[in-house]
């Protein structure tokens, strides 16, 4: 950990929840957790950074009055306020900004990364830093840097737009980095990436125990959802690299890391955490909320619950469908779940691949539904189609409810459903349709691993275990606030390697 307690821990620790796109301003697994973890602990106040999208979204969910306070920083409305640097204090920032942009570039500047990350969030302390980044000095640095040519990214001739659109996209990424860090109690991330910000800027300053609870790999699902992204290669280096190096750096503050399944875990070792720093906790539900589901739908159906999304792959789902189809003229899918903003491209897309398999009139997108047991409910098999995951809900929510379930080998998801369910390679139709198909033929086996899901979820998955976790280690890290060395708190003089405004590079 941190060394020894610089003082006594609190009888009711404080914490302050940091998320990013979840909780309180959206549904989905992640925010379900957040608010079982809030609901479970009444007698621990909680106070919720959100990195949000546009600052316009509304509350999600209803907070119970231990939540003391929610502040909200978008990523894409309006930039923070402050003034560009100019002279001594320009050439300081871009001193800075050199180096960090180097670290990602540049595997053999990877040592620059933290002592440059935490300069930068001076100079949002300070108001200088978004304004900086939004002036024509900073794309221009990033312009002459990626074109040396001992650097990949000169092999692409990136050029002045490339560096508009990095320029443009660090600039928002960053903006975590005008949130307050929390002196006192603990900082929880609920995820990598971004969220991490403010919970490694008040350990660097105040030596606030940060505690870091990833259920996907973050930086995974970067690196899947930048292959669609419409940035040339040199762009996405270049965030990639913030997201690898920003891992890198929670990974190796974390007074604790708690991964919500093995495969999470090999992740975070791989990433640098040491394994003593690693506590397994995994998510849970309360058995009495999801009962055995009764009867199943006359007609045979495939249920799916989620979000509309990529990352929850549809489309091997409709795929596998229609090939149960032809088997099972008379079946259907129904899909559970809302789309999100920005997501209206990808629900069009799986409607049309519908209406391309000729499955149009069997497959239904039901919207969001208000009680989720419903879509458990509605199928004979639950569907879980994802190309990564974490330890999902809908999936031991489904096992809680006795239905049997067909899921993609991901993430935590073998662990979780054991010998109770099948599991099948992502991304393949075939062998999902295969496993479907099984089950809608075996309404004994069907009624079996049903029957031994909710076992397992009983005996591995509740609530209680989860929430119970959470509490010791939130009184064991109540304690760890080591003295923060005064130089980590002076000012630090800026290294001499700057590239000047209009300077060579």
């Amino acid at each position: 950990m941190h060394g020894p307690s610089a003082e006594p821990a609190s009888a009711t620790p404080s914490v302050t929840l940091l998320t990013e796109g979840t909780y309180p301003h959206s549904h989905g697994g992640v925010s379900v957790w957040c608010d079982q973890l809030v609901q479970g602990m009444p007698d621990v106040d909680f106070h919720v950074i959100a990195v949000t999208g546009t600052g316009r979204e509304a509350l999600a969910w209803e907070l119970p009055g231990h939540v003391k306070a929610v502040d909200t920083f978008p990523l894409w409305g309006p930039p923070p306020a402050g003034r560009a640097p100019r002279g001594p204090r320009l050439r300081r920032f871009l001193a800075t900004y050199e180096q960090f942009l180097l670290s990602l570039l540049d595997p053999a500047r990877e040592a620059l990364f933290a002592p440059a990350f935490y300069r930068l969030a001076d100079h949002a302390a300070d108001g200088t830093l978004f304004a900086a980044l939004r002036g024509e000095a900073a794309a221009r640095l990033l312009a002459r840097l990626w074109n040396r040519p001992h650097l990949a990214t000169a092999a692409a001739r990136p050029t002045l737009h490339d560096a508009l659109a990095a320029t443009d996209l660090l600039e928002h990424a960053l903006r975590p980095l005008a949130a307050p860090a929390p002196a006192e109690g603990i900082t929880h991330a609920v995820s990598g990436g971004l969220a991490t910000l403010p919970g490694l800027i008040a350990h660097h300053r105040h030596g606030t125990p940060f505690l870091l609870t990833e259920h996907g790999i973050y930086l995974r699902e970067r690196y899947l959802s930048f292959r669609a992204e419409p940035y040339r290669w040199p762009v996405k280096a270049v965030m990639l690299g913030l997201f690898r190096l920003l891992a890198e750096e929670g990974y190796r503050n974390a007074a604790l890391v708690t991964p919500g399944n093995r495969y999470n875990r090999r992740w975070e070792e791989h990433g640098g955490t040491p394994p003593e720093r690693i506590r397994t906790v995994y998510n849970g539900v309360d058995p009495a909320a999801f009962p055995p589901a009764g009867p199943e739908p006359d007609r045979p159906t495939l249920s799916w619950a989620g979000r509309v999304d990529p990352i929850k792959g549809l489309e091997t789902l409709i795929r596998a469908f229609a090939l149960v189809q032809k088997e099972i003229p008379d079946a259907r899918l129904r899909l559970f779940g809302g789309t999100p903003r920005g997501g209206e491209g990808y629900r069009t897309a799986c409607e049309g691949l519908a209406a391309e398999l000729g499955v149009a009139d069997a497959v239904t997108f039901e919207g969001r539904v208000d009680d989720i047991r419903d879509a458990y409910a509605a199928g004979n098999i639950v569907m879980l189609s994802s190309i990564s995951e974490g330890f999902p809900f809908t999936l031991i929510e489904a096992m809680s409810c006795g239905r049997a379930t067909v899921s993609t080998d991901v993430g935590g998801v073998r662990e979780a459903v054991g010998d109770s369910g099948l599991v099948v390679p992502p991304r393949d139709p075939e062998a999902m349709a295969k496993a479907a198909l099984r089950l809608l033929r075996e309404p004994e086996l069907r009624a079996k691993m049903g029957e031994s899901a909710r076992l397992r979820v009983i005996e591995q998955f509740t609530l209680r275990q989860t929430i119970d976790g959470f509490r010791d280690i939130y009184h064991d890290l109540s304690g760890l606030r080591r003295p923060v060395p005064v130089d980590v708190i002076a000012d630090r003089p800026a290294p001499v390697m700057a590239l000047a405004a209009g300077g060579a590079g």
